[in-house]
């Protein structure tokens, strides 16, 4: 299987992902079959290592199938964007680890809560852990997690962020997930009681951060040498500008057709529905090229087997959560031409992606002033210290 051949699929399934789209909202969660055909087309191996299995593709084509995915059903697209990148983040970890993920099953599936809010407890040989983990998109259709925590020294200081990796046999799914938006995510709670990590199955942020993970050892493919803040978060915009964009193919096509009783003329005769399309397809247009500029520059560099440069990992983190930005607001200038019909319970697709998008807005990665100070750091001389970039 090409790269190539898992975008065509990703596009042949996209018709019957839309049509499953309430049904999403309705279960709260990605419907089985959806992921099934993922699978089955092979989304879920792009950014897996070859080694078992997976394609090591071009980032490039991971980011273009998100987007259709999400045009189609934006949770669907939410939630496979983030199961879809974790083979990535695995592959950084120790080969031991990597073995205890798809030794036996090279299909099998991880979610993630990366915040760190659980109890991290040094013991010989690794960690205990225990707590509650919030917003695991996509977490029923996952056998692994990757969970968040601090580590702290003797006195309760932290020294240590880091990731840890825990099978489906040490924690439980806590189904809490009941919003507004991106209901179909399934985004819920993973709780821990007391469960052994051993040392091969953490990875901190201070060594993703400066690419030198000990994956990287085994899978010596370019993909593995990006930094994890560029490849996560552009991840998370890529979903919302999918939603921006099918939303926006949604509302021209019933546009063309509209009539507009109070001004006794057609929505498509109307010369402010056009600049406000105009302006919602510049919004999604240069969102999308930002995204797609940077992670090319960024693969370029890694394939160059050089260490992609502070500023361009900057640009790459203020792109992003500008397209996340340029994105709601162009759904929000669809809303403002569409009428008061879409507001209705049970409304249309585009009331939905305009849930979506907002709910989406929400999440740590699309930390608007955040991440643009880390760009004007950079810009400026100051040396900054991340885990995000």
């Amino acid at each position: 299987m090409r790269d190539d051949d898992v975008l065509a699929a990703v596009r042949e399934i996209a018709p019957a992902l839309r049509e499953r789209a309430a049904e999403a909202e309705a279960q709260r969660r990605v419907p089985d079959t959806s992921v099934e055909e993922l699978e089955q087309a092979g989304f879920f191996r792009l950014l897996q290592p070859r080694a078992y299995g997976g394609l090591a593709a071009d980032p490039a084509v991971h980011y273009a199938a998100v987007k259709e995915i999400a045009k189609a059903c934006g949770s669907t697209g939410w939630a496979v964007s983030v199961i879809g990148v974790h083979p990535w983040h695995v592959a950084l970890y120790d080969p031991r680890a990597q073995e205890e993920v798809w030794g036996g099953d090279s299909s099998t599936r991880i979610c993630s809560s990366y915040a760190p809010t659980g109890a991290v407890t040094p013991v010989d040989g690794g960690v205990r852990l225990s707590g509650r983990w919030h917003f695991s998109s996509g977490c029923d259709h996952a056998q692994w997690a990757l969970l968040g925590g601090l580590v702290t020294d003797g006195g309760g200081r932290p020294v240590d962020m880091r990731t840890f990796l825990v099978p489906r046999t040490d924690y439980r799914v806590d189904d809490v997930w009941d919003t507004v938006g991106l209901r179909g995510t399934g985004s819920n709670d993973i709780v821990v009681e007391d469960a052994f990590v051993p040392d091969h199955r953490a990875l901190g942020y201070g060594p993703m951060s400066a690419l030198a993970c000990p994956g990287q050892e085994i899978n010596t493919e370019p993909l593995y040498r990006l930094p994890y803040a560029a490849v996560f978060t552009t991840t998370i915009s890529t979903a919302v500008v999918g939603i921006a964009e099918g939303a926006y193919e949604d509302h021209v096509a019933a546009a063309r057709e509209r009539f507009r009783v109070p001004y006794g003329q057609k929505v498509a005769e109307d010369p402010f529905a056009q600049v406000r399309i105009a302006r919602a397809a510049s919004d999604i247009d240069a969102a999308w090229l930002q995204l797609t500029r940077n992670i090319a520059d960024l693969y370029a560099t890694a394939r160059r087997g050089e260490k992609p440069p502070m500023s361009l990992r900057a640009r790459a983190r203020r792109d992003q959560v500008i397209a996340t930005e340029r994105a709601v607001t162009a759904v929000d200038l669809l809303m403002e031409n569409a009428g008061g019909s879409v507001m209705r319970q049970g409304g249309s697709a585009l009331q939905r992606a305009w849930r979506d998008v907002h709910t989406g807005r929400g999440q740590a990665a699309n930390d608007l002033e955040r991440a643009l100070i880390l760009f004007g750091q950079d810009a400026l001389g100051i040396d900054i210290h991340d885990p995000m970039l």
